[in-house]
């Protein structure tokens, strides 16, 4: 499935402190949709609150973005989180995230794993199950943003809540059309014209070029571009500045 129009969106506020690691301003001034970090893999109230009034001023829709607690590892080893207690870490970090939202006069208006819990729901049913639970303890029957075919949305659906079909610009698909983990080789990819391309034939027709070689269908209405990756403002842009050529309507999906 192809789509007239794609969201763009991004992980942000994922600094601590006075460590800063993406430009949230710059790109908040491209992308639609803007997946902030809610504390446990990286933010903290002042950088949330900062991103919120951000993106409220340029009309970028709110998304927590919520992750295992593990501030030393960036959210990106994978852990065996009791399904009560990942439920209840879902829905804290969704709450103090809608607390900022509403106070920039906006809201959160959608979820997205973060790294290790990421791609543990795209197999894992009964942690993809606590994230749903997690969600509908916040209050909110937010969407789930994540890969076609995960269990994430599997479990979504069958609890009423809308989800959200999502690829990845610059990340290395495998032949099932799941990622290729970050450990292995080649798993970004860091070539901008190649990651431009890529966009382009994601957003146009649906299809990926995997890591052996074999075109693979990706469904996707959400795009995400990294922001922690060298250049990654001008490459935003890059990849706005084409969809647009091609005639693709850059706009938020809610």
């Amino acid at each position: 499935m192809t789509w007239a129009s794609i969201d763009l969106n991004a992980d942000l506020g994922e600094g601590f402190g006075n460590w800063r690691l993406t430009d949230d301003k710059q790109l908040l001034s491209v992308v639609t949709s803007a997946n902030v970090a809610c504390g446990f893999h990286a933010g903290d109230a002042v950088t949330m609150r900062r991103v919120c009034d951000l993106a409220a001023e340029r009309g970028v829709r709110i998304g927590a973005q919520v992750s295992y607690r593990d501030l030393a590892g960036f959210g990106r080893r994978s852990m065996d989180v009791p399904s009560e207690e990942l439920a209840a870490e879902t829905a804290y970090q969704i709450g103090a995230l809608q607390i900022f939202a509403r106070a920039a006069g906006s809201r959160v208006s959608y979820v997205k794993p973060h790294g290790a819990l990421y791609n543990r729901v795209v197999h894992d049913e009964e942690q993809a199950a606590a994230v749903v639970d997690g969600v509908l303890l916040s209050g909110e029957r937010l969407p789930l943003l994540g890969l076609p075919g995960s269990q994430l949305h599997t479990m979504a659906e069958k609890a009423g809540l809308p989800v959200i079909t999502e690829a990845f610009a610059d990340r290395a698909y495998t032949a099932q059309g799941t990622l290729v983990p970050r450990a292995e080789s080649g798993a970004v990819i860091s070539d901008p014209a190649a990651v431009v391309e890529r966009s382009v034939s994601m957003a146009r027709f649906g299809v990926v070029t995997s890591r052996c070689g074999r075109s693979v269908a990706v469904r996707a209405r959400s795009l995400c571009l990294h922001g922690d990756t060298p250049g990654a403002v001008a490459l935003a842009r890059k990849v706005r500045e084409q969809l647009e050529g091609v005639g693709v309507r850059v706009e938020a999906f809610v």
